[in-house]
């Protein structure tokens, strides 16, 4: 039986970065926070080494930050939405620290600021070294339980979008009584990335698109599911998820080499896809491929990126002494569910921010830790459109905690790992129609399984996509299309009823839409 509950609220699906971050900017109006774990576990926001990219150095400004983001994007970012989203990262930054964020600062007082790949300027601003993830989800956790107007729901997994005549009605909850059927009009998916569907990944092995099979389902249009964005450098040490060796490593100094000690690249600080293809090159000849920070930072590896150093001590190595054993990874996903610059999606009363968000701003390639601004950012500007919109106030609904439902040991779905090794074969580092073509024969199969569908969409808007543009790349096709275009992907609203009756896949519509080099 299903338990029913009027919110009368917004609900937040994801109680992420950009998931909270809304959430406190909406207050003092109420909204109910879905968490699939514990509150403040299992995000990829935590485990962020990376930092926010910010223009706030005396040599920096936006319009700097704008240009190497557009570079970087190779033709499919949305110039007015990269615009207007790092010229709100000094504030977003203030309003960080406002929360008790502790950036990193040097003897002056003044932000200490790192380089990473592809940026012109030393614009990154860390806290506690390589911990920035996990300090900012401290603080806005912290700062929602401080908020009465937040109601967090822990280990409250969302089923299903419940919409009628293209608008939302409410939120399906899982709960070990049963599912809760929570009524509002108005709901925002901040569920994360894809990471998980990958054989390795540096993303916990719970990201797997569920907020894009939850859109999808809905009825919501996707855009560039296909465009992948693989770290150059996950620890290669046999552990999954594989550990991050962030790339501010390699802008303290740090090269990569082969075990013959000849350098993988002339520039490892270039674009993440062009270092990862680089190193693939080499895995594929045979080699291995290495990050020499013994030199760079050498002794300063330790002070510098704690948490990793300590991740490489317990598996034998020494980043001042040895060569450190690194491969490409899925990281983080460029492609998401379409929004404006509301995060509104195609569904009336359906929203999204962070990495489940295809805003314009990361184009065919992310740059380097724009996704927590865009977190940030985004998060908050849906929560001011929402205050617009007129949102009355009054007390959410109390909190809910379940307990923690355990799989029994050794009983991995074998749904997801079918679908992390038909991913990986065909739709890794690089591709090609003979292998995208095999994928999907397999994974047409398991759509009913959110894994299995996000899986499938992703490999077929990568069929359709014949050229090789920033993340994405085709053997078959090496080259990129004179003018960036977008990969859509709706659902055919004939069969949405169907689908939902049965949780399987609304059959997706995959086209080629001009788009955003324009």
């Amino acid at each position: 039986m299903t338990t029913v509950i009027e919110a009368g609220c917004p609900v937040i699906i994801g109680a992420g970065l950009a998931g909270l971050t809304a959430a406190i900017e909406l207050s003092p109006l109420p909204c109910i926070v879905l968490s699939a774990g514990a509150v403040s576990t299992g995000t990829s926001t935590g485990w962020a080494q990376g930092g926010v990219a910010a223009a706030v150095g005396p040599d920096d400004d936006p319009e700097l930050h704008a240009t190497d983001t557009l570079a970087a994007g190779a033709g499919l970012c949305e110039p007015e939405v990269v615009t207007a989203v790092t010229s709100a990262a000094p504030d977003a930054i203030a309003w960080l620290s406002g929360l008790g964020a502790e950036f990193d600062r040097a003897g002056d007082g003044n932000l200490r600021l790192g380089l990473e790949g592809a940026h012109s300027r030393r614009r990154i601003v860390h806290a506690h070294g390589d911990r920035t993830g996990a300090e900012l989800l401290e603080t806005v956790v912290d700062a929602a339980r401080r908020l009465p107007s937040v109601s967090l729901w822990d280990h409250s997994p969302a089923l299903e979008i419940l919409t009628e005549a293209g608008r939302v009605t409410g939120v399906l909850v899982g709960s070990p009584d049963g599912p809760v059927e929570v009524r509002t009009e108005v709901v925002l998916l901040a569920t994360g990335g894809i990471g998980g569907l990958f054989s390795h990944t540096t993303n916990p092995l719970s990201s797997r698109g569920q907020g894009l099979a939850l859109a999808h389902r809905a009825g919501a249009t996707v855009r560039d599911v296909e465009l992948v964005q693989f770290h150059p450098t996950a620890l290669d040490v046999g552990i999954d998820p594989m550990p991050l060796v962030s790339e501010a490593v390699r802008g303290e100094g740090a090269i990569l080499v082969n075990e013959l000690g000849q350098w993988v690249l002339k520039n490892p600080l270039a674009a993440r896809d062009v270092v990862s293809r680089a190193e693939w090159a080499q895995l594929q000849a045979g080699h291995r491929v290495f990050l020499d920070a013994r030199s760079d930072p050498g002794e300063r590896f330790a002070e510098l990126f704690g948490s990793i150093y300590a991740t490489a001590r317990q598996s034998g190595l020494d980043p001042a002494r040895d060569l450190l054993p690194v491969r490409p990874a899925a990281h983080y996903h460029m492609g998401g569910v379409l929004v404006d610059a509301a995060g509104a999606t195609t569904v009336g009363g359906l929203y999204a921010a962070g990495e489940v968000a295809s805003t314009g701003l990361h184009g065919a390639n992310r740059l380097a830790s724009n996704s927590l601004l865009e977190a940030v950012v985004c998060g908050r500007w849906v929560a001011r459109h929402w205050r617009a919109l007129g949102i009355e106030a009054g007390a959410p609904p109390a909190a809910r905690s379940y307990p923690m439902a355990v799989a029994p040991a050794g009983s991995p779905d074998p749904v997801v790992a079918r679908v992390r090794r038909v991913v990986s074969a065909g739709a890794g580092v690089l591709r090609d129609a003979a292998g995208l073509r095999t994928a999907l024969d397999e994974l047409d199969g398991l759509r009913h399984h959110d894994a299995g569908l996000v899986g499938y969409l992703l490999v077929a808007a990568a069929l359709r996509r014949e050229e090789s543009r920033g993340g994405h790349t085709r053997l078959d096709f090496p080259r990129a299309e004179a003018v960036g275009r977008h990969i859509l992907t709706v659902s055919d609203p004939s069969i949405v009823g169907a689908a939902r009756a049965s949780r399987g896949s609304a059959r997706a519509v995959t086209g080629l839409v001009a788009g955003a080099a324009r």
